[in-house]
């Protein structure tokens, strides 16, 4: 039953990065690329190539063949820290920009010159980035300029997130020499800030949590209604206050998204004239939350 249930789980996972990959390669073939705007990563230098040879080099392939570089010098460099999601990943994008321009010609589907360039960099950007946040949030991706990023951060000391975005910059900044048009270049980086935010939100946006801290005379109570209903756990601080020199414990209670409304529900009930702050975490490890990974 358990191994069932681990291929269940395998099945599902490469289903959810299989898609992403389509969204991801889709926004590139029917939005990006018509409207010739250029993004970042390994598709970005596969965008310029594709308007710069001057021939109808199929961009899946130059995608594969980029990839396949950097995955060789990668192996080499960095030794075997590629698992099988990266392999099936670069072959799945580049076939699947093949797919979307060679065989269904996707960019078809839409007058780009409608949306301007503007909306096509928004639309674009935010396809990228729930693409790459699906993939993402199985362990897959396409590969692509982070094995750059980690051979430039074995010999440097510099962050692997800076070295991509250095290396987004100068891509998208390339794109200049091309259409010789400042306003594409423009439209590159707010594909590249519009990806971001989309792509954090589908990989944090159900993960976010908060802290809520409650200054009550009943929030004993407040607690054990929060474990019960919502199932999370509360501690009490014993606080004393600066003016009346009363001693009240104060409730803190640690909860995600989802579960915020309802914790403020039993507030409200229980007191009314409760003080209340509500804090948005940069992270909560431990039990019911996230796992620290090293």
């Amino acid at each position: 039953m358990q191994i069932f249930k681990k291929k269940h789980q395998i099945v599902i996972s490469y289903l959810v990065i299989t898609l992403g990959i389509l969204v991801y390669t889709f926004a590139w073939s029917a939005v990006l690329l018509p409207a010739k705007i250029v993004g970042g990563g390994v598709s970005g230098i596969s965008a310029l190539i594709y308007y710069g040879v001057g021939i109808n080099l199929p961009m899946g392939v130059t995608n594969f063949i980029l990839n396949a570089i950097l995955v060789s010098i990668g192996f080499k460099v960095l030794g075997s820290k590629f698992g099988a999601n990266t392999i099936y990943g670069i072959i799945m994008s580049s076939v699947a920009f093949v797919l979307w321009q060679q065989v269904l010609h996707v960019e078809t589907l839409f007058d780009v010159s409608q949306f301007g360039g503007f909306m096509c960099a928004i639309i674009g950007g935010a396809l990228c980035g729930a693409g790459i946040g699906m993939t993402f949030s199985m362990g897959g991706n396409t590969g692509g300029t982070d094995i750059i990023a980690l051979i430039f951060s074995k010999f440097y000391n510099i962050s692997p997130g800076k070295v991509i975005l250095l290396i987004d910059i100068v891509i998208v900044g390339c794109s200049y020499f091309l259409s010789h048009r400042l306003e594409n270049v423009v439209f590159g980086y707010i594909v590249m800030v519009t990806l971001s935010y989309v792509l954090d939100m589908v990989l944090d946006g159900n993960k976010q949590t908060y802290q809520i801290m409650v200054f009550s005379k009943h929030n004993a109570e407040i607690g054990q209604t929060v474990t019960t209903e919502v199932g999370r756990g509360a501690t009490l601080l014993d606080a004393e206050g600066c003016y009346s020199h009363q001693s009240n414990p104060v409730l803190i209670v640690m909860v995600h998204k989802s579960d915020k409304p309802h914790v403020m529900q039993i507030i409200h009930r229980i007191d009314a004239d409760a003080f209340i702050s509500v804090t948005r975490t940069q992270g909560v490890y431990g039990r019911n939350f996230e796992k620290i990974k090293l």
